[in-house]
């Protein structure tokens, strides 16, 4: 008897093998096809000095967050995971995971640069560019338990067109507060897709409004004129409008206050640069393609939109961020909006905008100072 429930355990894992190695979600099944793993080449010239490189890994450390959630939904052991495949490769190790309490569920993660993984390759030191650790982001994942709080925070956004009312936005702001503290803002990166980019991109502007300027970077973000075109559908879909802020409002508060009780910071726009990965066929994000003098179909209505114009004092200054835009005709909207595109091996993105009226509004407390007010610099 014993034997038998031997042999069914056996089996059991040998399923579980089979399953994890032909997984669509396995990193060498969906995973990037062209992109090497460090070696002592990268201590001449880094691999992560190439832009397109940085996009890739980065992107793959996103959709390892996404994948700690359904390991843990799918109870997966260690030897099973699905997870470290997607980090382990570039040498970087799980330091810690942003769980929600309320249900359990993991929406983010740090991952810090493995230095006995990288000695055993003869890397003795981190290569140029690379982060010394990175808190990634997922977004929406419309599966189990934490469906429930994923849509909470979308409807969130779309109520308020800001996060910061969130449970989640705390924990992510805290977790990347201590990790700048540790090894300085300039050695950290924060990076999310979908609503994690939503949230990425308001802590990473708090932070900035803080002095403390921290390396962002944003895939598919959620604009805030798809809330404003979703109000005028109709008198119904006002009536919703409605009943979903009030919703939100008595779970976490308004957050009109987009930027709580930090003050603008000039330093901040001058030397805070997210950048933004958009596909124009993605209508949660599109908006951001569009320019700040409205030439690209922008029309009067928007340009009237005043909040959205760059303001004078900032127009002959720094970028406001680099937008990196994906076209390539039609497409569906969840191959448009999903994460493995960006790191897809025929890609190819354009830089087309360093500013838009979006992209504008998002940073306009960043751009000017209040009257009677220092800058901050940390």
């Amino acid at each position: 008897m014993s034997n038998q429930k031997v042999a069914q355990r056996e089996t059991i894992e040998g399923d579980d093998e089979n399953n994890t190695i032909y997984h669509p979600y396995a990193f060498h099944v969906s995973g990037p096809r062209k992109v090497s793993a460090p070696n002592w080449r990268d201590l001449i010239n880094s691999s992560w000095k190439d832009g397109n490189y940085k996009r890739t890994v980065i992107a793959c450390f996103i959709q390892a967050v996404y994948l700690l959630e359904l390991d843990r939904q799918e109870n997966r052991s260690q030897e099973t995971a699905l997870a470290p495949k997607w980090f382990i490769p570039f040498k970087y190790k799980l330091s810690k995971t942003l769980i929600d309490e309320r249900d359990g569920s993991i929406y983010g993660a740090i991952l810090e640069w493995d230095r006995s993984a990288a000695l055993s390759d003869f890397i003795l030191i981190r290569p140029s560019c690379a982060p010394r650790a990175v808190l990634a982001l997922r977004g929406t994942l419309l599966k189990g338990p934490t469906l429930r709080r994923d849509l909470e925070d979308d409807l969130r956004f779309l109520a308020f067109e800001s996060l910061k009312g969130s449970v989640r936005f705390n924990g992510a702001l805290d977790a990347l507060k201590k990790v700048a503290g540790a090894y300085g803002s300039h050695n950290v990166a924060v990076a999310g897709h979908s609503l994690g980019a939503g949230f990425a991109l308001q802590v990473g502007k708090l932070m900035a409004k803080q002095g403390l300027f921290v390396e962002t970077h944003l895939f598919n973000p959620p604009s805030v004129s798809l809330a404003m075109s979703l109000k005028n559908v109709g008198e119904k879909a006002v009536v919703v409008w409605q009943k979903v802020k009030a919703m939100v409002s008595s779970n976490g508060g308004s957050a009109s206050n987009e930027d709580g009780n930090g003050s603008s910071n000039l330093v901040g726009f001058n030397k805070w640069v997210p950048h933004l990965y958009v596909n124009n066929s993605d209508y949660i994000c599109c908006y951001y393609t569009d320019p700040t003098d409205g030439s690209n179909g922008g029309g009067g209505a928007a340009a009237a939109e005043k909040e959205n114009v760059r303001p004078p004092s900032a127009a002959n200054r720094n970028v406001a961020a680099k937008l990196f835009v994906l076209s390539k005709g039609k497409q569906k909207f969840l191959e448009a909006h999903g994460l493995e595109q960006w790191w897809s091996d025929d890609l190819e993105v354009e830089l087309a905008l360093q500013s838009s009226k979006l992209i504008s509004k998002q940073l306009k407390s960043l751009y000017s100072l209040p009257p009677n007010s220092t800058t901050n610099r940390q």
